[in-house]
């Protein structure tokens, strides 16, 4: 169990992220509009998160990026020898993220706090799903250091949209039920060599009650929109990334 390096305020949380957030509106908004959170992978931001902000903003929503590594001195090298090793920063702790962002999305005078959504890549999946997952008081505060949790931080989520999400050990993934039932698509793709098979974690989830559509992506390696990769086991895929796009638009049509 990952033991919290310090205690903070929900507020300390937002005022540390928030230097660090990446805010895309939609052009000619004149009413509060839908937000897209979105949370990336262990490997850190990568420019094909900006491109599905771009697309959120063309669907008509605001897009916020999170970088959960810049306020923690995290680099990228540091991310793969800690992060997806999940020796630091597991998704029930980076959990307090997703409630700082949505706290903190719900007081902008353009967003619509009744739908908001979000999208996490892999660890950012773990993210969400644990976020969900988590008890409401002493253990939210304990997971994810946010000493002042009360009631339901992710009031006003709608939607969510998991992705290549790590499902394995360490994660909550059908084995309890949510606290919220979000309308949620999970994408698993077939050729994913890093995080695995998800699809059985994930219909446990469903079968828990979660409103979740799983769809298989053929042929796709993990990390699929990457064209800068590293890995060797990813390979960068265009026909499954307009896919995961249009996937994003109907998300966004629908809150």
């Amino acid at each position: 169990m990952p033991v919290q390096a310090f205690a903070e305020t929900l507020e300390q949380r937002i005022a540390r992220l928030e230097p660090h957030f990446s805010v895309r509106h939609p052009a000619n908004a004149s009413a509060r509009s839908p937000v897209v959170i979105m949370l990336h992978g262990c490997g850190g931001n990568r420019p094909f998160i900006e491109d599905m902000a771009k697309e959120a903003a063309e669907a008509g929503a605001t897009a916020i990026v999170v970088d959960s590594f810049a306020p923690r001195r995290i680099s990228r090298i540091a991310a793969f020898a800690t992060v997806c090793t999940g020796a630091r920063l597991q998704g029930r702790e980076r959990a307090g993220d997703l409630y700082a962002t949505v706290a903190w999305a719900r007081r902008q005078p353009w967003a619509d706090g009744s739908r908001i959504s979000v999208i996490g890549w892999s660890h950012g999946g773990w993210t969400i799903m644990d976020a969900l997952s988590l008890r409401t008081g002493e253990e939210m505060r304990r997971f994810t250091g946010i000493e002042d949790l009360e009631g339901e931080p992710l009031e006003g989520l709608a939607a969510t949209m998991i992705v290549y999400p790590y499902t394995g050990i360490g994660t909550y993934t059908g084995r309890r039920e949510w606290r919220l039932a979000p309308r949620s698509t999970a994408i698993i793709a077939e050729r994913d060599y890093i995080v695995g098979s998800s699809r059985g974690a994930l219909e446990r989830q469903r079968a828990r009650g979660a409103p979740m559509e799983i769809v298989l992506f053929e042929n796709a390696t993990h990390a699929f929109e990457d064209q800068h990769a590293e890995d060797p086991r990813v390979r960068y895929n265009p026909a499954a990334t307009a896919r995961e796009h249009n996937l994003l638009r109907e998300m966004i049509a629908g809150l």
